[in-house]
């Protein structure tokens, strides 16, 4: 269980920020306000008419907590825009702001989103497909979030999933709200290129999180077996309510993607004003980048387990279906970025390279690290894109499959190599290793190409590791 730290005082609100480590990561970088980071929140309408949406998809601005919030729409209906409780909550955990909010649970407290001061385009869904994922166009955002979805692949998922491998686009999509609502990981969530949140669950509070329940967090694997989840956070969040009122969001993924969002955000932020990181949030692959530091720092609960409950199948798949990588943690993450990018060979025990390795099997990406005087655990995370047709119906490119593994092993008294762990999915574009290691030992995490089967051509990767 992860509750929120002692150092919170209850007249600031939500606390479940803090158990994603949001306040901690304040702390130490009081300026990580969003500032300068364009998000991109995609919303369906709340009601149609004969299959046509109703443009009742926009946050309430008029409501206080949004008074400095700095969002813009884009659609092209016609006729009034509506409001959406929905998308007005969601937008509540990214900017809102409001100094002398109440609750009944809690009293009077100030309401703080988690990235108050970026700036939120909030598009209609299919205005957004249409004229972003249709035609391939690039929105002008840093970053994207979607807490919508539907229990089957389409068109416009794989050409978000093309938009991400082109462009180098974080999307964070919500996994689905559990068996009581769908049995698979939706789509977007689900696609090979999104990162998929699923919800920690509170029991009905405010500041204790635990594993997720399967009833309300949708659980893996895929229907073609892939790992979802990536990545969880709290989703019963104090947000925005009608006539300036706030209301506990409840354990919803669609409340938890906007929570790993806003700290994706700052974690964009910071790596936009360091010359040193900003091949993290560049088009280069750097979704990879961000997906990777995000999974890698991430808590895992109790009972954390690759795949299902036999130790034979550890290889093969990478994640938790639950819990997938853990729970985000801001400011675990925000230390794994700023350690910087080490190129394969000796490096510290942590740290994250963007690569690329050729199609042969022969090559070997190495890194090298000496591990200190006590025990610690190892966490590395290794992801690239799946590659996409960048035209509809935007299929799978298959003639440019790329599949790569991740291989730990340690360097014996005789300068021998002993395999140790190894992540090998044959259909996940992640592999995650999680491990305790030995004190003073020489350690290598190596990439290279699956021999499940033939990689062709080069592949972009990033990987991060960190001892802890």
């Amino acid at each position: 269980m992860i509750c929120a730290s002692s150092a919170l005082s209850l007249d600031v609100q939500p606390g479940a920020y803090d158990a994603a480590g949001v306040y901690q990561l304040l702390a130490v970088e009081p300026n990580l306000t969003g500032k300068g980071v364009n998000i991109a929140l995609v919303c369906r309408s709340d009601t149609y008419v004969d299959s046509d949406p109703q443009n009742d998809y926009r946050p309430d601005i008029s409501l206080k907590c949004f008074q400095s919030s700095d969002a813009n729409f884009y659609d092209d209906l016609i006729g009034e825009s509506g409001i959406s409780k929905h998308t007005t909550q969601i937008a509540s955990i990214l900017t809102g702001v409001d100094a002398n909010a109440f609750h009944p649970e809690v009293g009077e407290f100030s309401y703080t989103s988690i990235v108050p001061k970026s700036r939120l385009n909030v598009y209609e869904f299919w205005y957004f497909v249409s004229d972003y994922v249709f035609t391939g166009q690039l929105p002008k955002d840093d970053v994207l979030t979607m807490s919508l979805g539907w229990s089957s692949e389409s068109w416009w998922s794989r050409g978000i999933d093309s938009m991400v491998e082109n462009y180098g686009f974080l999307v964070v999509a919500a996994i689905g709200n559990g068996t009581e609502a769908y049995d698979l990981p939706l789509y977007p969530a689900a696609g090979a290129n999104v990162l998929a949140v699923g919800v920690a669950d509170s029991k009905g509070t405010l500041f204790e999180f635990e594993a997720p329940d399967p009833n309300h967090s949708t659980i893996g694997p895929t229907l073609d077996g892939r790992c979802k989840p990536d990545i969880i956070a709290p989703g019963n969040c104090l947000v925005a309510a009608e006539d300036n009122t706030y209301k506990a969001s409840g354990d919803f993924s669609s409340f938890a993607a906007p929570v790993v969002t806003g700290v994706a955000s700052m974690l964009i932020q910071k790596a936009k004003s360091d010359p040193n990181l900003q091949i993290a949030a560049s088009g280069f692959s750097g979704n990879c980048v961000l997906k990777s530091i995000l999974m890698t720092s991430a808590k895992k609960f109790p009972g954390w387990h690759k795949g299902f409950d036999d130790a034979s199948d550890d290889y093969e798949y990478p994640l938790d279906f639950r819990q997938g990588a853990g729970m985000v943690d801001a400011l675990s993450a925000y230390n794994l970025l700023i350690s910087g990018l080490q190129r394969d060979g000796d490096v510290n025990d942590l740290g994250w390279d963007l690569n690329m390795i050729e199609a042969d099997n022969t090559i070997e990406k190495v890194y090298s690290f000496q591990t200190g005087s006590e025990e610690k655990v190892l966490t590395a995370t290794l992801v690239w894109n799946r590659v996409y047709e960048d035209r509809y119906p935007f299929n799978l490119n298959l003639n440019l499959w790329k599949d790569l593994q991740l291989v730990l092993r340690k360097i014996d008294s005789n300068n021998e190599t002993i395999v140790m762990d190894m992540s090998d999915s044959p259909v996940d574009n992640v592999e995650h290793l999680f491990i305790a290691v030995e004190p003073n030992s020489v350690y290598e995490l190596v990439v290279s190409n699956s021999q499940n089967v033939q990689t062709k051509g080069t592949a972009a990767y990033a990987i991060s590791w960190q001892l802890r």
